[in-house]
């Protein structure tokens, strides 16, 4: 607990903390804003109505969508930059010189993450309603349903399986600065399996699905490609792919772990 609150400490003053979740926060105040302002004009490629981005109840669900979709991004961006900033600004080397167990110092670091990710993605979420409330008033969209029973009861739960989600792919990125002792190697190497993974999902859909942002979209989608989007028979069920993104999770940090164990610190 020691060593947890210690690194909770350090990432609350973490300029990455505050940019990593006000940029998203930033980003979903401004299309909210930019959809009422134009009352959706134009619509989008598929024809559907951009103004249900701010109806609710379903803009609750449209609000873990975007969450999900650039979070995951997002998450391993920040994992990869605090495991870096261990090696980099000597914080693990020093604790290690204290006689601290490497392993349990990195795992104790993740854990204060995954806390800070749940806290940030909880305030992300509730500044994102605000906005949505708002945005709606503005376009003149009643809010009616923003009480809507079915929909809170079952927001908990999709909540809960986001962050697990987005704490599997922070996990992904944390595990690689670990390896490559880089922020810049981490946070470089985790964008490029994200927009990889992406591309090749066109090529490749079977064995992409197994992937962990895909499988963080499938996690919270309930077997489609995210809120709203039609089911895709070979999908994944949502449950199925909440147990393998775990599976990426532990695995990521078992590997940094391991890693830790066996490297020799200079410098």
């Amino acid at each position: 607990m020691r060593l947890f609150r210690s690194g909770l400490r350090k990432l609350t003053t973490r300029l990455a903390t505050f940019l990593t979740f006000g940029l998203l926060a930033g980003l979903l105040v401004l299309i909210d804003l930019a959809v009422a302002t134009t009352r959706g004009q134009g619509g989008n490629d598929n024809g559907g109505d951009p103004l249900l981005l701010i109806t609710f109840p379903g803009a609750y669900d449209n609000i873990l969508a975007f969450m999900l979709g650039l979070g995951g991004l997002f998450g391993v961006i920040y994992g990869a930059a605090i495991a870096g900033s261990e090696w980099t600004w000597g914080t693990f080397k020093t604790s290690v010189a204290r006689g601290e167990s490497r392993s349990r110092y990195l795992l104790s670091t993740f854990a204060a993450i995954a806390l800070v990710l749940a806290i940030g993605l909880l305030i992300t979420f509730l500044i994102g309603v605000v906005a949505a409330a708002l945005s709606a008033t503005i376009a003149g969209i009643g809010l009616d349903g923003i009480g809507d029973a079915d929909t809170l009861t079952a927001l908990p739960e999709n909540f809960a399986r986001g962050w697990v989600a987005i704490t599997a792919t922070a996990a992904l990125g944390f595990a690689v600065a670990t390896l490559a002792r880089s922020q810049l190697a981490g946070i470089g190497v985790g964008i490029a399996f994200y927009f990889g993974e992406t591309f090749a999902g066109i090529f490749l859909p079977d064995v992409v699905k197994y992937m962990p942002f895909h499988l963080a979209n499938t996690a919270v989608g309930g077997g489609s490609d995210g809120f709203g989007a039609p089911p895709d028979p070979g999908a994944l069920t949502a449950d199925t792919a909440l147990v393998l993104v775990t599976v990426w999770l532990v695995g990521s940090l078992v590997v940094a772990a391991v890693f830790s164990e066996r490297a020799e610190i200079t410098g």
